[in-house]
C-alpha cells in the first residue's frame, strides 16, 4: 500500500474511532496511537525517507496535513467533551433560591468530654474540687515525686513520650498530686481530670492518648474503707445501677497498699470478649493509700495525715456505659459513630 492510500485509510479510521470516544482519556489514547513518537503518522514520516526526491515534497505535505487535521479534530473533540462536563457540573450544582434553606447540623461535645463532664459533676457533688495540671510535665512531678525509682521501667522510652532531657508528655494526671500538696492546706479533696499520653501499642482496649481522672483525699484520719466506699458510690451513680465490682491487690509506686478496680464486663455480660480479654472483667481504675514518700514530697507529715488516691480512664468507662467494643473509635472521628451520642 502506498503512502497516499495509507494517509486516506489512517484519516478515515482515526475519525471513526474518534467518533466512538465518550471520555477524554479515550481521546488521549488515540492521540498517542496516531500522533505519538511511535504513532501511525510518525511511521509515515519515516516511510517518506524511502520515496524518491520528486515525490517526497508532495507526500510530505500530505502527511503533514494529516497530522494537522488529526490534531485539530482531537483537540476540538476534547474541548467539546470538556464543555459538556462543565455543563453537567453546573446543572448538578444548580441551586433553586426559592427553596427553604437546608438545616445545618450543630456541633456537639465529643462523647469522651460528655462522659468526663458527667464524672466531674458526680465527684463535685461528693465534695471534690477540680484541679488541673500541665500536660507537658517535668520528670520530677510525673515520676520522682511519686516515688518512682530511677530505674523504674515506666520511665523508659517504651512507655513515655520524652520531649527533652527532663520534659515529657504526662503519663497520668497523678502529676497534679504533689503540686496540690505543696500549696494547699489540709484537708485536700480534689480530682484532676485531663489528657494523658503513653507510648503503647494501639488495640481495641488501649491507645496512646486517653483521658484520666485522678482523685486525691488527704486528711488526719483517711482510711482504706473510705476509698472503697467512695469508688463504689461513684461507679453506682455513673452507671445508674448497682455493679458487680472487685478489688484486687496490686502494686503502684505512689500508693501502699494498692488495688486494681474491676467491673463486671457490661459489654459481654461477663461471658468474655476482646475488650475484657475473655475474662468477663474489665479493669477501670488503679487506687490505694497515698505512699508516705509521696506525702513527704508534698511536705505532709505521714504521722499526722493519711490519704487515698485513684486514677481511671474515661474512655474505658464510656465503653462499658455504651457497649463500645473498640477504644480506637473515640479518636478516628467517624461521624457515623460520634453522631450516635
Amino acid at each position: 500500500m502506498g503512502i497516499q492510500e495509507s494517509i486516506t485509510k489512517i484519516s478515515s479510521t482515526a475519525q471513526e474511532e474518534l467518533f466512538a470516544c465518550q471520555e477524554a482519556k479515550e481521546i488521549e489514547l488515540l492521540k498517542v496511537k496516531y500522533l505519538g513518537k511511535k504513532g501511525l503518522v510518525g511511521l509515515l514520516m519515516e516511510e517518506l525517507k524511502t520515496t524518491s526526491k520528486e515525490e517526497r515534497p508532495l507526500l510530505g505535505k500530505l502527511v503533514n496535513d494529516l497530522k494537522v487535521l488529526l490534531t485539530s479534530q482531537f483537540e476540538s473533540t476534547l474541548a467539546t467533551l470538556a464543555a459538556k462536563e462543565r455543563s453537567r457540573q453546573l446543572e448538578a450544582e444548580k441551586i433553586d433560591v426559592t427553596l427553604p434553606g437546608r438545616e445545618s447540623a450543630l456541633g456537639k461535645k465529643h462523647l469522651t468530654l460528655m462522659m468526663l463532664d458527667e464524672v466531674i459533676e458526680i465527684l463535685k457533688g461528693m465534695g471534690f474540687t477540680v484541679q488541673y495540671g500541665p500536660e507537658i510535665e517535668s520528670e520530677y512531678y510525673n515520676y520522682d515525686a511519686l516515688n518512682f525509682a530511677p530505674d523504674h521501667p515506666a520511665k523508659d522510652m517504651q512507655d513515655t513520650f520524652y520531649i527533652g532531657p527532663e520534659l515529657l508528655l504526662r503519663t497520668h494526671t497523678s502529676n497534679t498530686q504533689v503540686r496540690v500538696m505543696e500549696k494547699s492546706p489540709l484537708p485536700i479533696r480534689i480530682i484532676a481530670p485531663g489528657k494523658c499520653y503513653r507510648n503503647e501499642d494501639i488495640n481495641a482496649r488501649s491507645h496512646v492518648i486517653f483521658y484520666q481522672v485522678e482523685g486525691l483525699y488527704i486528711d488526719s484520719a483517711v482510711t482504706f474503707s473510705d476509698l472503697l466506699v467512695t469508688l463504689e458510690e461513684l461507679f453506682t451513680k455513673l452507671f445508674h445501677k448497682d455493679l458487680k465490682m472487685r478489688f484486687r491487690p496490686s502494686y503502684f509506686p505512689f500508693v501502699e497498699p494498692g488495688v486494681e478496680v474491676d467491673i463486671h464486663c457490661i459489654i459481654c455480660d461477663g461471658k468474655g470478649c476482646s475488650v475484657c480479654k475473655q475474662s468477663g472483667w474489665l479493669e477501670v481504675a488503679g487506687a490505694g493509700m497515698v505512699h508516705p514518700e509521696v506525702l513527704k514530697s508534698g511536705g505532709i507529715d505521714s504521722e499526722i495525715a493519711s490519704g487515698y488516691a485513684w486514677g481511671f480512664g474515661i474512655e474505658r468507662l464510656a465503653m462499658l456505659r455504651y457497649g463500645i467494643n473498640d477504644i480506637r473509635l473515640f479518636y478516628e472521628n467517624h461521624l457515623g459513630f460520634l453522631s450516635q451520642f
